[in-house]
């Protein structure tokens, strides 16, 4: 592998759960960086949209021929558009439990009212459809963690729907899901992977969302044999 592979995290506020599957990169010599994502893991000011996430990544990326990218949850949502917009850029993709697809069941007034309404939401919170709801937005710890910029940035995000888009993309790309992701749904894997033209598709078995730390070494060896790939 002769591009750089760049980590891009999912919605978390510290990277301690990435140390056993770094350690595996470091040891197999693969030259990586696993990236500080602004409002989470670095310092953010203001609201961000997608957009603006994609212009920070370009800045990471600017002086560089090509690089690997891999996305999880969150990350790859930015992985997916940058890849959109810089194809020739990108060598190759990786997607863990990615988000980025627009659900129908949720309709986008849904999100909207639960994001702009979620005090008045948690004194209902006991009406089971609601609070599946909330937590299929995103965790209600994340979102009672973050700064009101990242609570807009969140609304951001969520509201952003890649799955029209999926079929542009060409560049060789890995998704590998876990079986019983409640977060973003096996389906959503299983979309990516018929729109994605040149994918390959692999299930963790037993695992959640967060397959690269449930099952650190299978979903190594997945990555490693595809990063050796020509």
């Amino acid at each position: 592998m002769n591009s750089k592979l760049l980590i891009l995290h999912g919605w978390a506020y510290d990277t301690e759960k990435w140390k056993p599957f770094l350690k595996l990169l470091e040891e197999k010599g693969i030259d990586f960086e696993l990236l500080k994502i602004p409002g989470l893991t670095s310092l953010l000011n203001e609201a961000w949209t997608l957009d603006d996430y994609v212009t920070w990544l370009e800045s990471v990326v600017s002086g560089q021929k090509s690089v690997v990218l891999m996305g999880h949850s969150n990350g790859g949502r930015i992985c997916l558009e940058y890849t959109l917009k810089y194809p020739k850029k990108v060598s190759k993709l990786i997607l863990i439990d990615s988000a980025g697809i627009y659900h129908n069941e949720i309709s986008l007034w849904l999100k909207r009212i639960a994001f702009k309404n979620l005090a008045r939401f948690k004194k209902i919170a006991y009406n089971a459809v609601l609070k599946n709801i909330l937590y299929k937005l995103a965790r209600e710890d994340d979102y009672n963690k973050a700064a009101p910029n990242m609570k807009k940035t969140m609304q951001n995000l969520i509201e952003s729907d890649l799955s029209l888009k999926l079929k542009e993309i060409n560049t060789p790309t890995l998704i590998v899901w876990g079986e019983h992701d409640t977060t973003t749904p096996l389906s959503d894997g299983k979309f990516m992977r018929k729109e994605i033209k040149n994918s390959d598709f692999k299930i963790i078995k037993g695992a959640r969302h967060s397959p690269q730390f449930s099952n650190t070494k299978e979903v190594f060896d997945f990555v490693a044999k595809f990063l050796k790939q020509d």
